[in-house]
């Protein structure tokens, strides 16, 4: 069966969700990855991921991106070459791609292109060179996970934190224009309480109609009461920088402006912080900026309407960005947990909330909360729709068309009913629904690993078949998987050992407390991000 379920690091695939690459065509080529200068090494792992465009200017070399992940059109560019100023750092060397995927991307590369030399053989891969491939995605993980903090101890000695006093056009007067970021809904109820939104008392205490993209002035909220908060910053050895630019880029998504305009606001914090002494002390190494988009948004590309290029900027490839998805292959970039709707204030707040998931009755086998992507036919939306429709005493729908998903309390309430959430990609790989299941229970199910399981090293176990439900996309796009099938053969004790882990293990580390709230057994998603940050700079 090709369900992952309570299994040792399950590794996902284009096959069996237990196995990984089984015919991936890497062969000699792992062995050459390994000689390979990094940016040489970068050039490669795009023209495995995705179709490139290559421009080369000066010293730079810039590959463009159309990358089907995202199911988008934008073009997404990385950069390699002689860069002033800008330490290295770690990239990838290989992604655990389908067999059909490699073939079809090295077919698309001419024999005369200069890396042409590295089309894989398909028939010189050897299972320990597919081990060796399929592990490599993760070593960027590996590095991330070893900036955790595993001290209980929570002293701040040596260990302070310096908010930076940035003028309000980077922050507070981005929220002040809640009323017209997009045309067609006014987000100002999302933008009270520090970010959390109005309250929702249906769901009980703590409760808010937080925004999926609220992150930025939520970590804000619980930076300046943070207990190794400094306001000296020859005290500090992690310095935060509270720009919303995820917010600013909101505002001109679906605007007509010029990139000018849309890269203003971050250019001029840049410029900012090269006249700060504790910036230039370090190029920004100890410095971190949370961004509540995801990261592609911030990479704009020459030719493409879409977004800002802050990112993309040389000054900020030192600091550590924490989004809500990081882009793979950028060691700097962190994922934490989307923001949901529960705001705990206190260490009894999370126990009352765990004995309610814990005890809800769950009739339904399976639910999806989303809707069709008509526009991507690649999406797998549309074929788990019509197999939850299929089986209607098992599987519940909730058409976010028809406006089902614009109430929290609907979409919770469902989740708490269920067993098991779909969970497919949407526009793009992650999904703030994944954090809503798991906050209520319900088991994810997840369809592509870049959704979880290369996102967040710091929140979520690599242990990925104790959480989670591995069904590989490709499977289903091809009808060779029935999904609610599947999930009727996954037994009882497995199910309740999922959800006890999730429950008692992930949930607390998984939600953002409220602007002010004090946990003395647990840490939150917040606790957790600044604990690992300030392990990271106190190594620096």
């Amino acid at each position: 069966m090709a369900v992952s379920v309570s299994k040792r690091n399950p590794k996902p695939s284009s096959r069996e969700g237990n196995e990984t690459m089984r015919h991936f065509p890497f062969g000699c080529l792992c062995r050459l990855l390994y000689r390979l200068p990094t940016a040489v090494l970068l050039l490669v792992l795009v023209f495995l991921w995705s179709s490139t465009t290559t421009i080369i200017s000066g010293n730079i070399v810039h590959v463009c991106v159309s990358t089907r992940k995202l199911q988008l059109n934008n073009l997404y560019c990385l950069s390699a070459g002689t860069q002033p100023n800008i330490k290295p750092f770690p990239v990838m060397k290989n992604f655990t791609l389908a067999d059909n995927t490699v073939k079809e991307v090295a077919d698309s590369v001419p024999e005369s292109h200069p890396v042409s030399i590295f089309r894989p053989n398909e028939h010189s891969a050897r299972d320990e060179e597919i081990e060796n491939a399929a592990r490599s995605i993760e070593e960027q993980l590996e590095l991330h996970r070893s900036w955790v903090a595993h001290s209980k101890e929570r002293s701040c000695a040596g260990r302070g934190m310096f908010v930076y006093d940035l003028a309000p056009k980077f922050n507070k007067d981005l929220m002040a224009q809640c009323n017209d970021m997009v045309s067609w809904m006014d987000l100002c109820k999302h933008m009270v309480n520090g970010g959390l939104g109005q309250p929702m008392p249906r769901l009980g205490n703590h409760w808010y109609q937080t925004h999926q993209y609220s992150l930025e002035p939520i970590f804000h909220s619980r930076a300046l009461n943070h207990p190794c908060r400094v306001h000296n910053a020859d005290q500090a050895k992690l310095f935060y920088v509270p720009f919303y630019g995820g917010l600013d880029i909101l505002r001109w998504h679906f605007k007509n402006v010029s990139d000018e305009v849309k890269d203003r606001l971050g250019l001029e914090l840049v410029e900012w912080l090269k006249r700060q002494e504790p910036w230039t002390k370090n190029l920004g190494m100890d410095h971190v900026f949370v961004l509540g988009k995801i990261s592609w948004d911030f990479r704009r590309t020459s030719g493409s309407l879409w977004g800002t290029r802050f990112l993309e900027l040389d000054e900020m490839q030192n600091p550590i960005k924490l989004l809500i998805e990081r882009q793979p292959w950028h060691a700097n970039d962190i994922g934490i947990p989307h923001p949901t709707s529960f705001h705990p204030h206190s260490d009894d707040d999370i126990r009352s909330w765990q004995q309610s998931v814990i005890s809800s009755p769950r009739k339904n086998l399976a639910s999806f909360a989303g809707a069709e992507r008509q526009d991507a036919p690649e999406n797998i939306r549309s074929v788990l729709i019509q197999q939850c429709r299929d089986s209607p005493s098992d599987c519940r729908f909730l058409d976010c068309r028809s406006g089902g998903c614009e109430q929290p309390e609907e979409v919770v309430q469902m989740f708490m009913e269920s067993e098991f959430c779909l969970q497919p990609p949407g526009d793009s790989p992650t999904r703030k629904s994944l954090f809503d299941s798991l906050v209520s229970g319900c088991i994810p199910v997840v369809f592509d690993p870049f959704t979880a399981y290369y996102q967040y090293p710091w929140h979520l176990p690599e242990d990925r078949g104790r959480y989670s439900v591995y069904v590989d996309q490709e499977e289903v796009r091809q009808g060779k998987a029935n999904v609610v099938e599947r999930l009727r053969k996954v037994s009882r004790q497995e199910k309740e050992d999922m959800r006890s882990y999730i429950v008692y293990e992930l949930l607390p580390g998984l939600v953002y407390g409220d602007s002010d709230s004090k946990f003395e057994k647990f840490k939150d998603a917040f606790g957790i991000a600044v604990d690992n940050l300030l392990e990271r700079a106190s190594k620096l």
